[in-house]
């Protein structure tokens, strides 16, 4: 997005004669992309300030309605791939781990192995967790570690069966500890340009709110 719209100006500077019907587009297609709730964003980086807020390991989790998966994808056949990046959505849309099938990895080729891991701000809600499952029936050549930075809704009896049942298709579910949250930080959060890579600097209660949902997560599966 940021690249669109630094390349208008430049057009007009070049002495090339902008075409107006096409500002118009422009205007509009980025009118359009801007609008949520209805867009899954991709990238290599999230921006720190959203880190610091969804991936808190908080019990009360108000105002982080989004999802943001950062997901590592090695694929193993004559030589092996790794692709990273991440995902954020919107909830009244897709959400981030349908995305992923949908968008990162639409099809499985049998003939290769894929090691996949997801670092997740909250687990998945149930139809999610459903759709995991199935996915993880279907194509026994994919294996998939979550690790969860806290768990959604984990009282609720049919989000219990949900992740019961997705621990039963091979899913390894983890809760993030503190170094999890500190991979994350250096692998997938934007660093300032031209600064040093700043230290992953842990929220107080880190590791208590991981003990605690370790436990919880234990007592479910």
């Amino acid at each position: 997005k940021m690249a669109e719209k630094q390349e208008e100006p430049s057009n007009t500077q070049n002495g090339e004669p902008d075409n107006a019907e096409e500002g118009e587009e422009k205007k509009k297609k980025l009118k359009r992309e801007d609008l949520p709730p209805f867009e899954i964003v991709t990238g290599e980086r999230l921006p720190a300030i959203f880190f610091k807020f969804q991936f808190r390991n908080v019990e009360y989790s108000s105002g982080r309605n989004k999802t943001f998966l950062c997901y590592v994808v090695e694929t193993q056949g004559k030589e092996s791939v790794t692709s990273r990046g991440y995902l954020e959505d919107e909830h009244a849309a897709a959400h981030a781990e349908m995305a992923f099938f949908n968008t990162i990895l639409p099809k499985c080729e049998s003939s290769l192995r894929y090691n996949i891991t997801w670092y997740v701000s909250s687990s998945p809600c149930v139809t999610c967790a459903d759709r995991i499952t199935e996915t993880l029936k279907k194509n026994k050549n994919l294996c998939l570690t979550i690790m969860v930075g806290r768990l959604f809704m984990w009282e609720e009896p049919e989000m219990q069966a949900a992740l019961k049942k997705m621990k039963s298709a091979g899913c390894k579910l983890r809760i993030m500890k503190p170094q999890d949250f500190e991979y994350v930080w250096q692998n997938f959060v934007e660093q300032e340009e031209g600064e040093e890579a700043k230290a992953f600097v842990p929220w107080e209660d880190i590791q208590e709110n991981f003990q605690y949902y370790e436990e919880k997560l234990a007592e479910i599966l």
